[in-house]
């Protein structure tokens, strides 16, 4: 499977909503979820919990606490998402992947529970006002959503978030709009005569 599709974005933007609350890494949060998942695949005789599947959750249900089995679900389900964004992305396009977006952020708030009250109201705003998917980014614990919407619906969206902000009492949000583009990639450089 190709790890890096290629898709356009003719019809579509995204916009990152940066949620006014930075990232809180320190408080142990983030370390309790990785030492979770480590000792869930010590548990689960596997390497990393990347080597488990869908199917797997059935016996993780069976030997795993609650909490723990939350957060091995999200691991393994999530890494199911990027496979289908990929795939829908290479035979569908962008505004294919919506759903995928909002179940992930979903998983991200209640099965890894890293979500905040302020992307909570990002992703339903941005929603609400027409995007076609949004999710929360990076470890958690504060920082950004990224909304994939269709280019006319980027204002009204940006307005949609900015305005749940206000009515929350929460901190005034950045909406900035980002483009897409090819990621890294290897350089050679041609020998000059």
């Amino acid at each position: 499977m190709d790890a890096h599709p290629s898709f356009s974005l003719s019809t579509s933007r995204a916009a990152r909503l940066a949620a006014g609350r930075g990232h809180a890494h320190a408080d142990g949060g983030y370390g309790d979820r990785r030492a979770a998942c480590e000792r869930a695949a010590v548990t689960l005789k596997v390497g990393a919990l990347r080597d488990l599947g869908p199917a797997d959750l059935d016996v993780a249900a069976s030997v795993l606490d609650p909490t723990t089995l939350r957060r091995v679900r999200h691991v393994v389900s999530e890494n199911q998402r990027v496979l289908d964004v990929a795939h829908l992305l290479r035979t569908a396009g962008p505004t294919s992947i919506g759903q995928l977006l909002l179940a992930s952020h979903a998983s991200m708030r209640d099965d890894f529970q890293i979500s905040t009250p302020e992307l909570d109201a990002a992703v339903e705003a941005a929603m609400s006002a027409g995007a076609i998917g949004v999710r929360m980014t990076g470890g958690g614990f504060g920082g950004s959503a990224i909304a994939l919407v269709h280019a006319e619906d980027r204002d009204a969206v940006g307005e949609s978030v900015q305005a749940a902000f206000r009515d929350a009492g929460f901190a005034e949000p950045m909406v900035l709009p980002v483009r897409a583009t090819d990621g890294a990639s290897v350089v050679r450089e041609v020998a000059t005569v």
